[in-house]
């Protein structure tokens, strides 16, 4: 995951791809013109999962001859809006959608939700994104052990944003506030984008944001600092940020998103999308584009991707069961 270089990133891709290459005469199938394949995110526009499926759109449309793909933002309920949606969409390939973890599986722990998982057959996850709490250059939090003791002293006046209920950003701040004995003031937002405006409005104090939403490589003067991040280990494209367990709390948190269908999608329908979306992600092109976009890939097809599923849903239900979210 997060703890790959890039090289070795790129061979397991390709990897992958190939042991997903459908047959020469289904690839060189005609995808129906004169209508657009639709991605629906679940969240507002210029977070990490929209600005990862805009760009991922321009080079699928290319893998799938005569489509068009374009993006539905449904934000709402920590992404419970837009996967109602998927679930309901006619299962023709035509429509498709964003999930991420680990709202998807820990949203449905806390309250009863009105999508259901076995309605929804994940085709590929694409990014694993460590979570970050991040700040404005100019706040007095120089490091992640500044704000905890800024929160001890003060509790409950320090803000933190997050995506939503249940969001990645959600429990990182709760298994913080929890491993540190805190307590802050959760505010919760549509999407990443909406957060990093906030914190950068100076409405909130600190934002959860993943490494790969901040957008601050190649820029002399960021305007964000991140304070820690929680993956296992350090980013290799952002080594100088260190982790929450650095810090000394063990804190480990991650977003991974990726594409799903309706349950009901033809085999043969799936099976091209998967391949399709195998071969851009094996595409040195996508992976330059992508380290542009500092998406953190970790590609698995879907089969193996929901394979996963039951062991982080555990967790979750774990973190739910010693810290209960709202």
């Amino acid at each position: 995951m997060q703890d790959k270089t890039i090289g070795r990133r790129a061979f397991c891709v390709a990897g992958a791809a190939a042991l997903a290459l459908p047959r020469p005469a289904l690839a060189q199938t005609q995808w129906p013109a004169g209508r657009s394949i639709e991605v629906i995110v679940g969240f507002a526009p210029g977070g990490g999962t929209d600005v990862m499926v805009r760009a991922l759109g321009l080079f699928l449309a290319a893998e799938l001859p005569g489509a068009n793909v374009v993006v539905l933002n449904r934000p709402g309920a920590g992404g419970e809006t837009a996967y109602v949606a998927l679930q309901a969409a006619k299962p023709d390939g035509y429509t498709i959608g964003a999930i991420n973890t680990p709202g998807y599986l820990s949203v449905p722990l806390e309250r009863r939700v009105r999508y259901d998982r076995a309605k929804i057959r994940p085709i590929a996850r694409l990014v694993d994104d460590p979570t970050a709490f991040v700040v404005r250059q100019d706040s007095p939090y120089r490091s992640l052990e500044d704000l905890v003791a800024a929160a001890r002293r003060k509790p409950g006046t320090i803000s933190v944003g997050s995506s939503g209920v249940g969001t990645d950003d959600h429990l990182g701040l709760t298994l913080l506030q929890a491993a540190s004995g805190t307590e802050f003031i959760h505010a919760p937002f549509a999407g990443a984008g909406l957060v990093k405006n906030a914190v950068l409005a100076g409405h909130i104090d600190v934002a959860g944001l993943n490494l790969g939403e901040i957008g601050s490589l190649g820029q002399e003067s960021p305007p964000l600092r991140p304070l820690a991040a929680m993956g296992e280990r350090r980013w290799e494209l952002m080594p100088q940020i260190p982790t929450f367990r650095e810090a000394g709390f063990d804190v480990v948190m991650t977003s991974e998103r990726g594409l799903a269908a309706p349950r009901g999608i033809p085999e043969e329908v799936a099976t091209r999308l998967e391949a399709a979306i195998g071969r851009v992600m094996a595409k040195p092109e996508w992976l330059e584009r992508a380290k542009q976009l500092e998406l953190p890939l970790a590609y698995l097809p879907g089969a193996a991707w929901e394979a996963e599923m039951p062991a982080q849903e555990a967790r979750y239900r774990r973190i739910w069961e010693t810290t209960p979210w709202n």
